[in-house]
């Protein structure tokens, strides 16, 4: 199943792009998968392996990712990405592989098994022996579903896949699995040898049948057509169909539909024909003669040419008898000519059939056509045009006949659309190449995105920034302002506040003063009067108004022995009463009453 290997496209190589993979299940971010709030510390993620084995040994065809959102658990965002990135390469792989979609499936499971190793290895999943094994597998491009041995044959190597991979994830370990793809590119090896001997096995019988059915469809064909419609005697038909229908079929196979045997051999069938049908010799009688003396030499001499031996001279006894009963006259018993042959088949396409050019065939050999849709289809190699029958030659690619279909019918088939050729093979690399460079490119842009997107809220904190340390500034100057104006409200209160005290203290002065004065001139000769103690004396001084000396105004007081004798200027003594070092006896009791009205005043009036 080798043949038309599809030559890879124009497309990165596995080598460039694995590389990317690490990054693409690192870095990339999918709308609508579970990933978690934040970043899980390595014992809150959960452990996946039961949940893939699971799925694998029921070979379930659903998406990784569907999987692990059915269920409520912790996954790490490298697992749903590896999950996602499985599943977007095997999706794609079903899409384009060209391979049938039941086989296609199959090998699509391996999704589980590859969402479990990159989660674990990254790019390592996509080992060497794995990728040849699934590159391979355009070998099978031409297998169809169909309940035969060979497809029995790969869907029992595919089980053999599922213990590989069953005994991978149980052991932990890729050796199960390349083991497997080692053991199957072995078994390829082998069987493309025996193939190959199959295939010119077949082509070469094929030919030789087609030359043969060449031969017998023609020469039933020109008998068919001699025959139909006519009466003969029954030992003309038997001769026919009995001798000369066989050297028909030998000149075709010798020399082909223009060899000179086969001219002669169609003459004289139509000369035999004609000789036993009355309707057609009884109208020149003349001829029937000179026919009839020389139709028995010159069928000897084609059968003598045709087969090298001479005719027994027992077969040309009753076309004998025939045509001497025919010269005679008389009315021979007739019979109708096909019905007396039985069960005679013949088709006289293959008389006007024509080979088309080797252009018009040599595109399609070697290709593969399918019919049906889905899993429905059917597939099927053409792998000969045989020329001698116009006949296609159908295999399974692996030398094992489907069938034969004329020429015209294959024709017909492609207009209708009955049949169409099978697109082109897409290998397994060259999907993870695009699939992963694709994923790469989504993945650095989102990066870049993610870049941008931070420097934006970096510009934008920093705006902010700016913004609130110009905020903070304004309020700072304003706090300023209104503290400096708080302060100068202060230090206007409190000037006012010192002035309303100064103007108090003035006030309660001058009242004072008054009442000091009042008692500075009620004191009379022998009033007494208390000083306070100074730095001179310890004690106060009990004094007593000796002299008033009017025109200096000036008051002289001494003590209880007339001694100590001290002078005081009214305006003094005033001052003095006034700061309470001085005190008027006797008067006394009044003056602080009356200094203590004042004081009330003063402060009522103040509320």
């Amino acid at each position: 199943m080798s043949q038309n290997r599809q030559r890879p496209k124009d497309v990165p190589s596995v080598a460039t792009v694995s590389g990317k993979i690490d990054d693409v299940l690192a870095g990339i971010r999918v709308p609508d998968l579970p990933y978690p709030a934040g970043k899980l510390e390595p014992d809150a993620v959960s452990d996946w392996r039961p949940l893939l084995v699971s799925c694998w040994s029921e070979q379930r065809d659903e998406r990784v990712t569907h999987v692990i959102r059915s269920v409520h658990l912790e996954w790490s965002a490298r697992q749903v990405n590896a999950a996602y990135v499985a599943d977007r390469i095997m999706d794609v792989f079903l899409k384009t592989s060209g391979l049938h979609p039941s086989l296609a499936r199959r090998v699509a499971r391996l999704r589980f098994y590859l969402a479990w190793r990159m989660n674990l290895e990254g790019k390592k999943a996509f080992s060497k022996a794995l990728l040849e094994w699934l590159d391979s597998l355009q070998e099978w491009r031409g297998w169809s579903d169909s309940g035969g041995r060979s497809a029995k044959v790969l869907m029992d190597q595919l089980d053999s896949l599922v213990i590989a991979v069953s005994a991978s994830f149980q052991s932990g370990k890729t050796e199960p699995v390349n083991e497997f793809c080692h053991r199957w590119q072995e078994d390829a090896g082998k069987r493309n040898a025996q193939v190959g001997k199959l295939r010119q096995r077949l082509l070469e019988t094929e030919q030789g049948a087609a030359k043969q059915r060449k031969a017998e469809q023609s020469s039933r064909a020109l008998i068919g057509r001699a025959l139909q419609g006519r009466k003969l005697p029954l030992p003309i038909v038997r001769f026919i169909l009995d001798h000369w229908q066989g050297l028909l079929k030998q000149s075709i196979w010798d020399s082909g539909l223009d060899g000179e045997n086969l001219r002669h051999g169609s003459k004289l069938l139509e000369w035999l024909v004609w000789i036993g049908d009355p309707s057609l010799s009884d109208k020149d009688r003349n001829r029937l003669y000179h026919v009839g003396e020389q139709i028995g030499d010159r069928i000897l001499d084609v059968w003598k040419r045709v087969f090298n031996e001479s005719l027994p001279a027992e077969c040309l006894s009753g076309i004998e008898s025939a045509m001497v009963s025919r010269l005679r006259g008389e009315a021979p018993d007739l019979v109708e000519a096909l019905p007396a042959a039985g069960s005679f088949h013949w088709d006289s396409t293959w008389l006007s059939f024509e080979v088309p050019a080797a252009e018009a065939f040599e595109p399609y050999e070697g290709q593969w056509f399918v019919e049906g849709e889905g899993v429905a289809e059917q597939r099927r190699y053409f792998y000969a045009f045989l020329p001698e029958s116009a006949e296609i030659l159908w295999t399974n690619g692996a030398g094992v006949k489907l069938g034969l279909q004329t020429w015209g019918e294959f024709q017909r088939a492609l207009e209708q659309e009955q049949i169409r050729p099978l697109p082109q093979l897409t290998l397994f690399g060259t999907v993870l190449a695009e699939t992963v460079e694709l994923l790469a490119r989504v993945c650095e842009k989102q990066r870049r995105q993610r870049e941008q997107a931070a420097e934006a809220a970096r510009l934008r904190a920093e705006e902010l920034r700016r913004e609130k340390e110009v905020a903070e500034e304004r309020r700072r100057a304003e706090e300023a302002e209104r503290e400096a104006e708080l302060e100068r409200q202060r230090q206007a209160d409190e000037e006012q506040r010192l002035a309303d005290e100064q103007a108090e203290k003035e006030r309660i002065r001058k009242e004072r003063t008054l009442l000091a004065e009042k008692q500075v001139d009620a004191i009379k000769l022998g009033g007494w009067i208390v000083v306070e103690p100074d730095e001179s004396s310890d004690e106060p001084a009990r004094l007593k108004l000796a002299v008033r000396i009017n025109a200096s105004r000036k008051l002289v007081f001494v003590d209880r022995l007339g001694l100590n004798r001290r002078e005081f200027l009214e305006d003094a003594l005033v001052e003095g009463i006034v700061e309470g070092r001085i005190r008027v006896l006797g008067t006394s009791a009044e003056f602080d009453d009356t200094l203590s009205r004042v004081v009330g005043r003063i402060r009522v009036g103040r509320n």
